[in-house]
């Protein structure tokens, strides 16, 4: 009878001892918990993810990305027409001051049938073809080296940038001196205004790539150029694509520059050179038709080769919005 004591409080100092394990469970399960639904939300969050990169993919139809990208600036380009002939009926300029669009018109007829249009356009765009790649081949290289080897890059980066500053008409005269009147003297000009811009907007492109890219190719093995032509440049591509686009602007106006005071000799007849010769002839129509053609061969450089090159790209990083998004 004695005994039952002692065991009953032995039996209380117990319930005492299990009470903290008793508490303890609660915080565990909420842990649990709160884990649980942290993966939930991360696993909704990659499969939304993976939702708007599936509508990203699939895209417009070709006629509705021909209607929202090819349709307005036709509508615009037809405004400005009319608003231009409407001016001349109404205000009545003087021909050699103001030509209507139909004058344009005819004097792009006249050259178009005389043969001038088609040679002019055909020089031109062979030149700048050609040197723009050219730049493309000297730039890319540079562009690699200044971005991985940092002493060269403090040496040679701010004369890149000041030749990219430096208006490229500005070669014309020592370049004619250095090689005369000839195409050498053209895809000079061409170069110079187009490979500070490649080489820069390269450097821009590998400045902006991740630092784990690096340290993941190094840790696969990869060597100094494997790295540099592997991983760096495709990581690198918006920034490479952009100085691209700006090096094809550089190098046109380049050429047009270039033809425009570089004519006569061995200098085949390009757009500049009808620029020019409409110009000494006080040809006001046959300017601003050479002109509007200058400006149509840019603007569709862009559209067939540019504009796709860089939505391509835009697709494959899952930048490109589409659909219903916009």
């Amino acid at each position: 009878m004695r005994e039952r004591p002692s065991t009953g409080s032995g039996t209380a100092s117990e319930t005492k001892r299990h009470e903290p394990t008793h508490d303890a469970s609660p915080a565990r399960f909420d842990s649990q918990a709160r884990s649980s639904t942290e993966a939930n939300d991360l696993r909704s969050l990659a499969a939304g993810l993976d939702n708007l990169q599936t509508d990203a993919d699939l895209g417009p139809g070709p006629w509705r990305r021909f209607a929202t990208s090819v349709v307005p600036p036709i509508l615009f380009v037809i405004i400005l027409i009319v608003a231009w002939q409407l001016y001349v009926v109404i205000a009545q300029p003087r021909p050699d001051i103001v030509p209507g669009p139909v004058d344009v018109w005819n004097a792009l007829g006249l050259a178009w049938d005389s043969g001038r249009l088609q040679v002019a356009v055909a020089t031109s765009l062979e030149r700048g073809i050609v040197g723009f790649l050219i730049a493309i081949v000297v730039g890319t290289p540079i562009g690699l080296l200044l971005a991985e080897v940092r002493p060269i890059r403090r040496a040679v980066g701010p004369i890149i940038s000041g030749l990219q500053v430096l208006p490229s008409v500005a070669w014309v005269p020592a370049a004619i001196i250095w090689f005369g009147l000839s195409d050498a003297t053209v895809y000079f000009v061409i170069l110079m205004g187009a490979i500070p811009s490649i080489v820069n907007g390269l450097i821009a492109g590998i400045d902006q790539v991740p630092p784990q890219l690096r340290r993941v190719g190094t840790v696969l093995g990869a060597s100094r150029w494997q790295l540099a032509t592997a991983v760096i440049l495709p990581a690198a591509l918006p920034g490479y694509l952009a100085g691209l686009k700006q090096g094809w602007a550089f190098s046109w106006r380049s050429l047009m520059a270039a033809e425009i005071i570089a004519t006569g000799g061995t200098i085949g007849f390009g757009l500049g050179s009808m620029l020019d010769q409409s110009r000494e002839l006080a040809d006001l129509a046959g300017v601003l038709g050479t002109i509007i053609v200058i400006l149509a061969i840019g603007i569709l450089i862009e559209l067939v080769f540019f504009g796709p090159l860089e939505r391509r790209m835009l697709k494959r990083r899952g930048l490109l919005v589409t659909g219903g998004a916009r």
